[in-house]
C-alpha cells in the first residue's frame, strides 16, 4: 500500500522534493507497526532500508563485548534512520528498537540511494546528518569514559537538553530510567537513586514527560568534575 503524500509531507528531509519525486517514492514505501521494545532494524540482517518515524519513539542501541546494552541516540516523529547503510551499502552499525509503540515508513536502500544522488539538497542534508552522528558518537565515548555514574548521568542530561534565551533547559520527552541506564552504562537502580538526589537537591523538576534543569551551572560542574556529586 503506497504511503500518502500528506504523510510524506511531515518529514523535513523530503519536503524539498518535487511532487513527482514524492509520488514515485510513495509507491515504493511501506508502513509497519512495532510494539514497544520490538526490533525495528537489526545490524545482523542484510536488509538495508531508510526508515522514517511516523509516530512513537525509537532508540539506537548497541552492545558491549560483555553483553551490556549502550544507548546511542533517539529517533522522534518526523526523523529518519538507517542512512549510514543506505550511503555505503554495508550492514547496519547498530540496532534500532522501539522505545514506544511506533509506526515507521520504510524505503528500500537502492531507491533511497537513487533519490539522494538525484537531489543535491537531499544529499547535503544526509551528509550533515552523518557528520552530526559522528560528533554525537565522539561525545558519547567521552561521556562513557567518566568513572562516576552520577557524573555520566548529569553529562547525558545536558546532552539531551535543549534551551532558549527565555527559558530553562528542558529534556522533552525525558527517557525512561532504563533507557538512560543503557545510555550511560549503568544499572536502572543507579539511575533511579541518582534522580532522587537530583530532585532532593532541587537541581531538576519533572512535570509530566518534561524534565526541567533548575541549576544548570551546578549540573555542568558535576558533569565536568569540578564539584563532587551531592550526598544522600
Amino acid at each position: 500500500m503506497p504511503v500518502s503524500l500528506q504523510l510524506l509531507a511531515q518529514f523535513p528531509l523530503l519536503r524539498p522534493l518535487p511532487r513527482e519525486a514524492l509520488e514515485s517514492i510513495s509507491a515504493q514505501m511501506n508502513l509497519r507497526s512495532f510494539a514497544r521494545r520490538a526490533m525495528v532494524l537489526s545490524k545482523d540482517t542484510p536488509t538495508q532500508e531508510l526508515g522514517f518515524l511516523v509516530d512513537g519513539r525509537l532508540q539506537g542501541v548497541d552492545f558491549t563485548v560483555d553483553g551490556r546494552g549502550v544507548g546511542l541516540y533517539f529517533v522522534d516523529p518526523g526523523d529518519y534512520f538507517g542512512e549510514l547503510s543506505v550511503v555505503d551499502s554495508q550492514g547496519g552499525s547498530e540496532f534500532v528498537v522501539a522505545a514506544a509503540r511506533s509506526t515507521v515508513a520504510f524505503l528500500e536502500a537502492r531507491a533511497a540511494r537513487e533519490l539522494i544522488s538525484r537531489h543535491a539538497e537531499l544529499a547535503s542534508a544526509v551528509m550533515a546528518r552523518l557528520a552530526m552522528r559522528v560528533r554525537a558518537v565522539m561525545a558519547q565515548r567521552m561521556l562513557l569514559s567518566l568513572a562516576n555514574p552520577f557524573q555520566r548521568l548529569c553529562a547525558q542530561l545536558l546532552q539531551l537538553s535543549s534551551s532558549s534565551a527565555s527559558a530553562l533547559p528542558t529534556v522533552d520527552p525525558v527517557p525512561t530510567h532504563q533507557e538512560l541506564a543503557i545510555m550511560i552504562n549503568a544499572s536502572r537502580e543507579t539511575v533511579t537513586r541518582s534522580f532522587q538526589l537530583l530532585f532532593l537537591n532541587k537541581m531538576l523538576v519533572r512535570e509530566g514527560n518534561t524534565l526541567t534543569v533548575l541549576r544548570l551551572d551546578y549540573l555542568q560542574d558535576i558533569a565536568q568534575g569540578r564539584v563532587d556529586p551531592p550526598k544522600a
